[in-house]
């Protein structure tokens, strides 16, 4: 029987605002793991929550940082951790209903291979955090987990390398569950907003814990299995690293040519159409291209993004879109060539949701096709609709 346990808890910033939200997050923990009976917490005092000051002109949006442990974690497969860490920030404070339940958390989701901080960068806070702005700080309470294999949490780069547990993206939810409602004593998110693998997240979260999530905002993520060019480009990509003896089944010197030049596929897939064909319009601008791309993934491991890719192997949501209960507002871009819009399949799979309403943005070559998503400042009225849509229909 895994128990989740409390190790460490970082804060950054020193507000008022910043040490409120860490005793609302400590409380939280600490009844949680009082009752389910966890040990090993940090030795800090047991502090009742603070409802959130929704007066507050502005927030202070320095994330708090913390990391949950899982003793002899199981994935769904058998295969086991001790223990598993996964890391967190948040932003806000929890605001507690009449019944004593948090009714203002939202959970942001990351795509593949990046994690909770590239969902903090100065451009996604001004656009979707920052004060008036559609996730405002001063009024939600925000959750930022890294992924399993990704980011700050356990992941293969960390030394186990090809011998990690293997998970699939059940898992990933499975964990996000377990930290919003046993780690964080949260029942019901009230939303959900997701990018791409962060967004089929979403998807299942709608259909495996319909009770414990109001709404989801799945971006740039379809509601089927990964096929076609997706899948194809992944299975070239994890070839070529495999393939390379430079690999060396995992517990490679150097990382492989194959997974340099696989990261390149995967840059060129990820932008938008229209914008590559006005930014590389000449062989200088192409070389440029492959050396911004090589120089960014000089940080990857070849480890973590092949189980990053494979674990999409389990994502299914396409039989239980019919029984979604949840809110759906699922936003794709035109020039998404990871979700190709002519083949009409988010359109199609939309009519199966009963609740459920979409938006194709229009591409231009100042979008940037499925890596839109990194640039909210193009889609935060999308946002802002999307929780205009909830307000609308008060807290539950």
């Amino acid at each position: 029987m895994w128990r989740p346990v409390f190790r460490r808890f970082r804060q950054i910033g020193h507000s008022r605002r910043g040490k409120d939200a860490r005793a609302a997050l400590r409380a939280g923990i600490v009844a949680t793991l009082n009752v389910i009976g966890g040990a090993g917490l940090a030795q800090e005092p047991h502090e009742p929550a603070p409802q959130a000051n929704h007066s507050s002109a502005t927030a202070d949006l320095a994330p708090v940082q913390a990391d949950a442990f899982f003793d002899n974690y199981r994935l769904r497969n058998g295969e086991t951790f001790e223990p598993l860490r996964l890391h967190f920030a948040t932003l806000g404070t929890p605001h507690r209903n009449a019944q004593g339940e948090v009714d203002n958390a939202v959970m942001v989701l990351h795509w593949t291979g990046n994690s909770g901080a590239s969902l903090l960068t100065p451009e996604y806070i001004k656009s979707l955090f920052a004060a008036s702005q559609p996730l405002d700080a001063n009024h939600y309470y925000l959750i930022f987990p890294d992924n399993l294999g990704h980011g700050q949490s356990s992941r293969p780069g960390d030394g186990l390398r090809a011998r990690f547990p293997h998970y699939g993206y059940n898992d990933l939810v499975d964990l996000q569950h377990k930290l919003i409602t046993e780690t964080l004593g949260i029942k019901r998110l009230h939303a959900i907003l997701g990018m791409s693998m962060g967004g089929m997240n979403a998807w299942q979260w709608a259909e495996a814990y319909p009770d414990n999530v109001k709404a989801i905002m799945p971006v740039v993520a379809l509601p089927v299995p990964i096929s076609g060019r997706n899948l194809l480009w992944r299975r070239i990509v994890i070839a070529d690293i495999r393939n390379d003896p430079d690999w060396q089944r995992g517990d490679y010197v150097k990382p492989p040519l194959g997974f340099e030049e696989g990261f390149q596929v995967l840059r060129m897939m990820i932008d938008g159409v229209p914008h590559l064909q006005e930014v590389v319009n000449n062989t200088k601008a192409a070389e440029n291209f492959m050396a911004a791309a090589a120089t960014q993934n000089a940080q990857s491991d070849p480890n973590d993004l092949l189980y990053s890719l494979e674990a999409t192997q389990d994502y299914d949501p396409e039989p239980g879109l019919a029984t979604i209960k949840a809110k759906v507002y699922a936003l794709n871009f035109s020039d998404d060539e990871f979700n190709p819009d002519g083949l009409g399949l988010l359109q199609s799979r939309m009519k199966l949701v009963k609740n459920g309403s979409y938006v194709v943005q229009t591409g231009s070559p100042d979008s940037f096709g499925h890596l839109t998503m990194a640039h909210p400042s193009l889609w935060a009225a999308r946002v802002r609709e999307f929780m205009n849509s909830l307000e609308s229909s008060g807290r539950e």
